[in-house]
């Protein structure tokens, strides 16, 4: 695998969440795995939301590649309104990333924000569903030579289900997005394959204490330009998270257990921390009057 290859592989875009948005590491536009541990087919309370959403890991390839990223403020807008039922959230995020190739680079820079619309379900018995679209921001920076961020508009698509009751999330999350096709002349940036990811959650809440098991998987679906080596990659991992009260702090580590031209296993501490900044009042309860 060539350097820029091995590169691309581990590149950051934007954890839709819803999710955000975020990095991603091979040619998804969101990184594998960042859903995870969030129950994207519920909407969260009317109100004002930022989630923070920092990772960092390493990869044992030859030479060893660490990769860092962020998404600073995933700002989530859980609105007042419904449309066929349907809870409407907007979001936007805009992730940041860094990647150190050992001995060889260390570049930083921002990759593509994305701005999203989400619709949310009750489809009752503790199941709720939500489905979500959103178009990434082309971007160049210091990053865009190593296929980091792209230059060109990338849309996404996402279905989540979730199970939310007795104190269980169980969730699934399922992401497609586009890319653009080049030729052996296009530079870095400039192309990336169509992608699917898969994010599961399964977690028990004890409490303040959450604990359970997450996993993920990632796959290009196409290759952009010729000789171009489809990547894939499943990861599994656990999850802690204690609820503050102002914020909602969970923590996970995962390993991938396969890896397709990637050049080596990636082993990552993730971050999730929500943060309220308002969020409405319940209505008041009708009192009947005789």
């Amino acid at each position: 695998m060539s350097l820029k290859k091995s590169l691309a592989a581990m590149a950051c875009g934007c954890l839709s969440l819803c999710a955000a948005t975020t990095a991603s590491f091979a040619n998804s536009g969101i990184q594998p795995g960042i859903t995870t541990g969030i129950p994207l087919g519920a909407a969260p309370p009317e109100g004002v939301y930022i989630v923070q959403l920092p990772n960092y890991g390493y990869r044992d390839a030859n030479p060893g590649q660490n990769v860092g990223a962020i998404v600073p403020a995933w700002l989530i807008w859980s609105t007042p309104w419904t449309i066929l039922g349907a809870h409407i959230v907007l979001d936007a995020a805009s992730p940041m990333a860094n990647v150190n190739v050992h001995n060889v680079l260390n570049r930083g820079g921002f990759a593509n924000p994305i701005v999203d619309v989400q619709f949310k379900w009750n489809l009752g018995n503790g199941f709720f569903g939500g489905f979500q679209t959103g178009v990434y921001l082309p971007v160049k920076d210091e990053l865009s030579i190593l296929g980091i961020p792209r230059d060109f508009a990338m849309f996404q698509a996402l279905g989540a289900l979730s199970y939310l009751k007795d104190g269980w999330d169980l969730s699934a999350t399922a992401i497609y997005g586009t890319g653009r096709s080049g030729d052996i002349y296009s530079e870095p940036g400039s192309y990336a394959p169509n992608w699917f990811n898969l994010d599961l959650t399964a977690t028990k809440t004890f409490g303040k204490f959450e604990v359970g098991f997450v996993g993920f998987g990632s796959a290009d679906l196409d290759a952009p330009v010729p000789g171009y080596a489809k990547q894939s990659q499943i990861a599994l991992g656990g999850l802690v998270g204690y609820n503050f009260g102002v914020l909602n702090f969970q923590f996970k580590l995962t390993r991938d257990v396969m890896e397709q031209n990637y050049g080596g296993y990636d082993t990552r501490g993730w971050a999730n921390i929500t943060i309220p900044l308002w969020v409405a009042a319940p209505p008041a309860p009708v009192v009947a009057k005789y």
